[in-house]
């Protein structure tokens, strides 16, 4: 049985998007597309309905490329049990309210039994200060969080 990941929107706006100048973003997209042609494979890859409408906002062109790349993933559902565990998230001070999409990407995740979140998103999901915070209040609800990490990080040899 393969790992599940779930596969948050950064990574798929990275891997859509045009080659750009910047360094670090240049990088991540190298990354972005070198873990799905080379380790997505080695996963079964799921997204949700937020990852779905944030992939099809913007640039028509871009949301078109990033519809694309998802086309094929399994989509999760929104339940009343990821709801109620994203709103904790939020309420609990882990995720600001601006960023309550993330604590949903992290909650579906949660509550759907995955191995890993994969994002670029290191300001509100892939942050060391709120990690620990985050599984302890997933165990109080007899959750396992999953391993949220950027593709760099699930680049294993």
């Amino acid at each position: 049985m393969k790992p599940k990941v779930y596969i948050e929107t950064s990574v798929i706006s990275y891997l859509a998007a045009r080659p750009s100048r910047d360094l670090v973003v240049a990088g991540h997209q190298k990354t972005a597309h070198d873990w799905w042609r080379l380790r997505r494979p080695d996963y079964d890859a799921y997204v949700s309905d937020f990852v779905l409408d944030e992939v099809s906002a913007g640039d028509e062109d871009a949301a078109r490329r990033r519809r694309q790349a998802v086309r094929d993933l399994t989509v999760l559902e929104l339940t009343d049990e990821s709801r109620d565990f994203a709103q904790r998230l939020v309420a609990g001070g882990l995720f600001p309210q601006k960023a309550a999409g993330d604590a949903f990407h992290l909650a579906i995740a949660t509550v759907s039994g995955m191995d890993f979140l994969l994002t670029w998103n290191c300001t509100h999901i892939a942050n060391a200060r709120v990690r620990k915070p985050i599984e302890e209040l997933a165990a109080s609800l007899e959750l396992e969080a999953p391993v949220i990490c950027t593709p760099d990080e699930l680049m294993e040899d």
